[in-house]
């Protein structure tokens, strides 16, 4: 007996497959992400409603399945406010995207579309100062040949302040050595932007590309950092890189708190507002679409100058004796002054 495919599993696949990647530009990675949230809402009707995916329709996804869902999916998975937000914007992706496909589903979406995020507690921006980046850099075996990849990765990774997903990305094809030396990053939409190099960058990476035979005519199109097993690096791979280099530290670490790859492009861009580059820079530099996205370093800045500034000057609270004037502390001069 043939299967009559419904209307959920035609649109669907042609959002994920098409829309997504073709009109929209995105990355794999978010396709995949988008995906994996509609896995799991597939399976949650499967079990829970009892609703095989092939006879899933979309008149069976309404606003309330769908809360019921990311209550139930977030309790049981123990989702954070931010996981279940992007689960919700794969959601909110499908539904505005159907609305203009099937006009007659337009009040259902846009009552999916008002189910609302969840509030998120911002977390400060973590980054290293330049003596822990130094001490971090140290703790790599340069003898090797692993050593010495790692040690042009991070280096790379901190001067482009690269999502870790461009530089899992990047071929040598990517690389200009020659002055001006720069890399070309694609990044999230698919966008590219180029980025200059330093010049103790540029001898490494020269050096890396020359043992390993990158620039020949045969390997430009492959990946400019390996794994174990020949394929690209993954973002993994470089996290556990990143988790050795600081076990391996240890206390000589004064920054304790969790270390990533991405703490590496949080240091590159509090290095450069620190070093008077303006804010346009660094978020051309970064790849952000909107300059209020870059400000989140300047108002972490001006919240650490503003503690130092707390921390230097004693407090003006009544009763302290460090800022009450001589004459104050003078009980008999005080009694003879109110005599008067």
């Amino acid at each position: 007996m043939t299967t009559v495919p419904t209307d959920l599993s035609v649109h669907l696949s042609k959002f994920l497959s098409d829309y997504l990647s073709a009109k929209r530009n995105l990355s794999a990675n978010t396709v995949k992400a988008y995906r994996d949230a509609f896995t799991l809402l597939l399976r949650y009707c499967r079990d829970v409603k009892k609703v095989p995916p092939e006879r899933l329709s979309l008149r069976d996804l309404d606003a309330e399945l769908i809360l019921e869902f990311l209550e139930a999916s977030g309790k049981e998975r123990q989702w954070s406010a931010a996981t279940r937000n992007h689960r919700l914007a794969a959601l909110h992706s499908f539904f505005r995207y159907l609305q203009t496909e099937l006009p007659e589903q337009l009040h259902r979406s846009q009552r999916i579309l008002a189910i609302p995020m969840q509030r998120t507690h911002k977390e400060p921006v973590t980054y290293l100062d330049v003596g822990d980046l130094v001490c971090l850099l140290r703790q790599l075996d340069r003898s090797n040949a692993v050593g010495r990849r790692d040690d042009v990765l991070l280096t790379l990774l901190y001067d482009t302040g690269a999502r870790v997903q461009e530089v899992v990305d990047l071929s040598p094809r990517d690389l200009r050595l020659e002055s001006p030396a720069q890399v070309r990053l694609t990044g999230k939409g698919r966008k590219t932007r180029v980025v200059p190099l330093m010049s103790s960058t540029v001898d490494k990476l020269r050096n890396y590309v020359e043992e390993h035979g990158l620039m020949a005519p045969t390997r430009l199109e492959g990946p400019l950092f390996r794994g174990r097993l020949g394929g690209r690096l993954t973002r993994s791979g470089i996290r556990r890189i990143i988790e050795k280099c600081v076990v391996r530290a240890g206390e000589q670490l004064l920054n304790r708190s969790r270390i990533s790859p991405h703490t590496l492009r949080h240091s590159k861009a509090m290095h450069l507002l620190q070093s008077g580059a303006p804010l346009v820079i660094i978020r051309n530099i970064l790849g952000h679409e909107d300059v209020k996205t870059t400000e989140v370093y300047a108002k972490a800045d001006l919240t650490m100058k503003r503690r130092a500034l707390e921390n230097a000057i004693p407090t003006t609270e009544p009763g302290n004796s460090q800022l009450e004037p001589a004459w104050r502390r003078d009980r008999d001069l005080l009694d003879w002054l109110r005599s008067l």
